[in-house]
């Protein structure tokens, strides 16, 4: 079964995330920030994964911490639940229309942690969430992951319709790239013989 189950806990956090990367796209999140909810359940629901994700945070500071915490535990799981990784696609891309945003993103599970970050987000918070802690959670998500992860605007100029449409795409992206080709079920797509 490709989950995983973890914990991690910090003087800033105390976070408990499950993930099942063959999951239905159900998400039940609570981890303090009403923004990082949302979009962590429509990343639930466009990937398809089950996501349970609780985080006791030190909010009342800003969201920082619990952003980037969140981005580590998911890259943590999904580097468990991926394993050596034998039969998976490898790469996934989406091109993702947000209304008037369009977002292109690219996964390489590469076995290197990299965000190449390209967006151009207009205003500084959308409601109490700080937009900059976007590109932490993909940078958090990526490296302990060991993915390359690229996120490009193509257009837009609503911030909440630029990362929620990164956060779609790149779910899509991750979905696509950790699916099972049967084809190549005992293989590791790697001519090195490792990811």
């Amino acid at each position: 079964m490709r989950s995983c189950e973890l914990s991690r806990r910090t003087a800033e956090t105390g976070i408990r995330l499950r993930l099942d990367l063959d999951g239905t796209g159900v998400g039940h999140i609570d981890s303090g920030c009403g923004f990082l909810d949302h979009m962590l359940t429509l990343f639930a629901r466009h990937g398809r994964f089950d996501l349970d994700v609780t985080c006791q945070g030190d909010t009342h500071v800003d969201g920082h911490h619990t952003v980037e915490d969140i981005g580590i535990c998911l890259g943590d799981a999904f580097a468990q639940a991926l394993g050596e990784k034998r039969g998976v696609v490898r790469y996934g891309s989406t091109l993702l229309p947000m209304d008037e945003a369009l977002i292109l993103t690219a996964v390489d599970l590469s076995g290197r942690g990299m965000l190449c970050y390209d967006l151009h987000i207009p205003t500084q918070k959308v409601g109490s969430f700080d937009t900059e802690l976007a590109e932490e959670f993909f940078i958090a998500l990526a490296r302990r992951g060991e993915m390359t992860i690229h996120i490009r605007q193509l257009a837009g100029n609503n911030s909440h319709h630029i990362i929620e449409g990164a956060f779609k795409s790149l779910a899509r992206s991750l979905a696509a790239a950790s699916a099972i080709d049967e084809r190549f079920a005992q293989e590791i797509p790697s001519t090195k013989g490792v990811l």
